[in-house]
Formats: C-alpha cells, structure tokens, sequence
C-alpha cells in the first residue's frame, strides 16, 4: 500500500473508502490501535504532526492478527480535510512520511488537491473522486429508502439526485428530512424542493418575465417577494445561471454580460453583501440586457 491521497467533491465516499480498506486489513479488534483518523476539527498544528503523528509513525506493528489471518505489518494515519491544515504543517509532514515509511502509511484526503503543497502530492498515490453518477445515486437512495420502510415517489427519487450534485451524503440527508416532515406519508418533488431550499421554476421564470417588462417598480416587487419568502439569493444565481445559459430567449451576447454579473454578485454574496441589493443590481441588469434590442 503507498501513501495515498484522495481527492474530489463531498460526499462521494473518500473516508469510508479508506475506512473501509483499513477495517479489511486490520479486522475489527487491531483497527483502533492501527489507525490513527485526525480531522479537521482535531487540533492538527505543526506541534502536533510533530508529537502525536510521530510518536504514533514510530511505534512497530507485527503481522498477524488474533483471528489467525494475515495482516500488514503497518499503521494506517488518515488525516481527513488536509486541505485546512497550514503549509507548515504540511511540511512538517514531509519528513515523517519518508522516514516512517517502513511501518506507517499516510492517507490525505481533501476537496482540493492544489491546497495540498507540491512536496506531499508527489510522495503520493493519488486518486480523483468523481461525483457519483445519478443512476449510482439513485439505486442508492431506494435501496436505503427500502431498507427504512421510507415511501418516496420516482419523481421524488431523481429530483433528490439532481439538486444533491454528485453528493451522495446531501441526498441522504435530504431524504431523512423529507421522511421527518412526512411522518410516513409517500414523500413527493414537491416536498424535496421545500427542503432542498430550491427555488421553483415558476418563480425564477415570473423573475425574467419581470425583467422583459421593463417596469422597475414591478422588479422590485418580486425581489421584495423571493426573500421574504426566505429563498437564498445564492441559490437564485446557481439556477440562473443555468436557465439563462441553456435559454434560447438570449442572444450570445447578452448571455455573456448576464454570467459576468452572475460571478460578480456570487463573489459579493461570499464576500457577505446585502441579499436584496445585489439581487436588485443583477436583475437591473438583467432588465437592461432584455430591454435594450426592443
């Protein structure tokens, strides 16, 4: 086994894959004492890579297990969201790799590889998680659906794969609620968009209407309305961007100024700006955009 790095979107499985090739080497009884996990939300500093990672590398490990089979003579250390650890703990952790290799065995998993520093990549085995595939996803959710006593229509069922993107651990989590609000009754679309905090398709296509009217006083009326209604302006500028660039309604051009203003507003957004002010400033242009050729 080399020391592996595993990266790629959430949910995809990239802990419980290297949880469970660990469970399999080690069986039940030795997995605690072989493997050391160390999360985002455990102390990992420099001082600690140094420490406990050290001490944990050094101890020797034999090759047998209680239950007679065969086991190698290795640890496992798993650091998971290393992608949030500082460089200099990364290149504390350079070292140690290379010296332990005998007995210890690394495995980083993160979001994004090119937050990992070039020295670690390399000592590497590296593998991509992609995001699940839907018809993965969606044999998935029935089988867990199934196993719950959980009634969940088709629709409900694709619906669910389609705004979890790829994130197996969203969907399910997304069922869960949806199960917990039904009480038992046959969950629907409709209830997964509640949930899933979607904005329905009539309200975003109400919205371009709004814009084609020309009529400000009447755009603001409807963007008063979507946030009362609760809905994240940050949700609207994902669905947007996907109505506008597969429309047919805008010319090239106007798709190009309208996705500029996409960015920029989901930039302000992160960077904590007014909901109601930049959606007003995208629907501005929006309007402008629509209203300029008529």
């Amino acid at each position: 086994l080399p020391n592996l790095l595993f990266y790629g979107p959430p949910g995809t499985g990239k802990t419980s894959t290297i949880l469970a090739a660990a469970r399999e080497l080690f069986g039940p009884e030795l997995f605690r004492q072989r493997v050391l996990e160390l999360n985002a939300s455990d102390e990992r500093g420099i001082q600690v890579i140094r420490e406990k990672v050290k001490a944990f590398a050094q101890l020797t490990a034999s090759g047998s297990r209680s239950d007679g089979k065969m086991c190698p003579p290795f640890r496992i250390v798993i650091l998971d969201e290393a992608d949030s650890m500082t460089s200099a703990a990364q290149a504390a952790l350079r070292r140690t790799m290379e010296k332990e290799s005998k007995t210890t065995r690394f495995c980083l998993i993160c979001n994004y590889i090119s937050r990992i520093i070039e020295p670690l990549t390399s000592r590497c085995s590296k593998f991509r998680f992609k995001p699940l595939s839907d018809s993965v996803q969606q044999q998935r959710l029935l089988e867990v659906s199934e196993k719950e006593n959980v009634k969940i229509s088709n629709e409900a069922v694709s619906y669910l794969v389609k705004v979890s993107e790829g994130d197996l651990r969203k969907a399910i989590t997304f069922l869960q609620s949806a199960t917990r609000l039904m009480g038992g009754k046959e969950i629907t679309e409709k209830i997964v968009t509640e949930i899933a905090g979607v904005i329905p398709k009539e309200t975003i296509d109400e919205l371009l209407l709004g814009c084609q009217s020309g009529s400000f006083e009447k755009l603001e009326t409807l963007a008063k309305n979507l946030i009362n209604e609760g809905f994240a302006v940050a949700q609207l500028v994902n669905q947007l961007h996907d109505t506008v660039v597969e429309s047919d309604d805008f010319s090239d051009k106007q798709k190009s100024a309208i996705v500029e203003k996409l960015a920029e507003v989901d930039k302000c957004l992160a960077d904590g700006a007014d909901e109601f002010l930049q959606l007003m400033s995208l629907c501005a242009l929006v309007m402008q955009q629509l209203t300029q050729n008529t």
